[in-house]
């Protein structure tokens, strides 16, 4: 069973429960969803980073989401075997088990390589955009948990490097990431749509924010939304 972990932030709860609901909805076997919830975490001692309010100290940039580095947990919690990341703000149109011929043992980390800077000056929620190398490679990620490079991250790392070292993946050679083809992690109002969607990434914000209700692609997270209203 592929264990998918899932930014959990409370502003965006029914972009969460509508990502959770299209994933087992297309998948074609079971999913071990598990919710990465800040407050857990730190109860656990896995997030200790300083912050204030929603301004991370170390980085000396704001947070966007409670789950900006607590997502480089996933190869300590795994431990083992293939697992997923993935934020919140993400639509399933198809499969997550597609993934599974794509993926490659040698490589630490599987994503979609991104050639996008982040020019907007705001995504979602109003929040600043902020820019780093690799950007959005790490919104979708497979780890490969058991990998030896993966080792090289520790909870210490996690919770005392700058955010932007972590997105940018500084604990791997260039060799040891692999490429998910684009349609495991569309940006939408970024880039066109590609064929073979398997993801859409509401990266800008969704249509569950009044001034995203009508962005590209909101039909299809309505009826989504709609259709697990009356599932649940």
């Amino acid at each position: 069973m592929l264990t998918v972990y899932i930014g959990y932030d409370e502003r965006e709860k029914v972009a969460y429960d509508v990502c959770c609901y299209t994933l087992k909805k297309y998948a074609s076997m079971p999913v071990n969803i598990v919710p990465l919830k800040l407050d857990k975490l730190k109860a656990q001692g896995l997030i200790t980073r300083l912050s204030i309010g929603m301004h991370d100290v170390v980085s000396d940039a704001p947070f966007s989401t409670d789950f900006s580095v607590s997502r480089f947990l996933v190869p300590l919690l795994n431990q083992d075997g293939w697992a997923i990341f993935m934020d919140c703000d993400m639509l399933f149109t198809d499969d997550v088990y597609k993934i599974l011929p794509l993926l490659d043992d040698s490589k630490a980390v599987m994503c979609v390589q991104h050639q996008h800077a982040g020019d907007e000056v705001l995504k979602m929620d109003n929040c600043k955009q902020t820019k780093y190398s690799r950007k959005n490679w790490s919104s979708f990620m497979a780890f490969n948990c058991g990998h030896a490079a993966n080792r090289r991250l520790s909870v210490d790392d996690i919770n005392r490097r700058p955010g932007r070292d972590l997105h940018a993946f500084y604990w791997l050679n260039d060799g040891e990431i692999g490429e998910l083809p684009t349609g495991f992690n569309w940006l939408v109002d970024v880039q066109p749509m590609p064929d073979n969607l398997i993801v859409a990434h509401y990266t800008l914000g969704g249509p569950w924010f009044d001034d995203k209700r009508y962005c590209t692609f909101y039909e299809r997270w309505i009826a989504e939304w709609a259709e697990m209203q009356n599932v649940n």
